[in-house]
């Protein structure tokens, strides 16, 4: 508050200093990071002044603890460009957390930004979380991957312990499910998928769970997966007579 008081009436936190104030991020060591949307001259010691003509104080700006800031949105936007993925993914999962700001309110923001810096890569990274892959795309990517695991041809569309589910494997006791959307879950949502995953076990399944984004994006790391279960199923079988789900008519 005294950095912003000693820039005057259009001062606000932004960049790191404004994601610390909203727990999604760090300060900058000895450095506090201010925006102004009109020429600023003076140098001050131990304060960073970004000059942003751009900068709209009454959609971009409001305040936290009596602070003024930028918005969360406008926050992630201004951090993103100095961020890998995964650090931009985690201030993003913390803004959801924190009820802060979520996926859809988040692309409305950057619609109503375009063109500006940070905006491209955040919509990018933005969207391959939450993207969903159709139906005949996903069994386009993800059968392959199965195969090269040496599982054989799943049951697709099939209802397992009353919930359907997007592949199957009954000799196996294998159940895969895939989800489109890796964070901002509801309480709801995530309840009814432990629900599925201890109806599979409660039943003998094995079941396994991969978003949309790792079998699009990251298929290596979904074929070491499969190859690593389907081992251990193999050297489980001789072992135990296994519990077959019962189908739900």
């Amino acid at each position: 508050m005294a950095a912003v008081l000693a820039c005057g009436d259009e001062a606000v936190l932004s960049h790191s200093s404004a994601a610390a104030l909203w727990r999604i991020g760090f300060e900058q060591r000895s450095v506090i990071e201010l925006s102004f949307p009109s020429p600023f001259q003076k140098r001050r010691s131990g304060l960073r002044i970004h000059r942003r003509p751009s900068l709209n104080l009454q959609r971009d700006t409001t305040r936290e603890y009596g602070i003024p800031c930028t918005t969360p949105s406008q926050t992630l936007i201004d951090v993103s460009l100095r961020l890998d993925r995964l650090g931009v993914e985690r201030m993003i999962n913390e803004a959801d957390k924190y009820n802060l700001t979520n996926p859809p309110q988040l692309r409305e923001a950057l619609g109503e930004r375009a063109g500006e810096k940070g905006v491209g890569k955040l919509r990018h990274i933005l969207d391959r979380r939450t993207f969903r892959l159709t139906k005949e795309e996903l069994e386009r990517r993800f059968l392959p991957l199965a195969r090269e695991a040496g599982l054989p041809s799943p049951l697709t569309g099939q209802f397992v312990n009353e919930f359907e589910v997007d592949f199957y494997w009954p000799d196996l006791g294998l159940v895969v499910e895939t989800d489109g959307l890796r964070y901002h879950r509801t309480p709801a949502e995530q309840a009814r998928d432990r629900l599925r995953d201890q109806a599979h076990i409660a039943a003998g399944l094995t079941p396994l769970r991969f978003t949309h984004e790792q079998v699009r994006y990251e298929p290596e790391h979904v074929l070491a997966v499969l190859r690593a279960t389907a081992q251990v199923l193999a050297e489980r079988e001789p072992q135990m007579s296994r519990r077959a789900a019962i189908p739900a008519k």
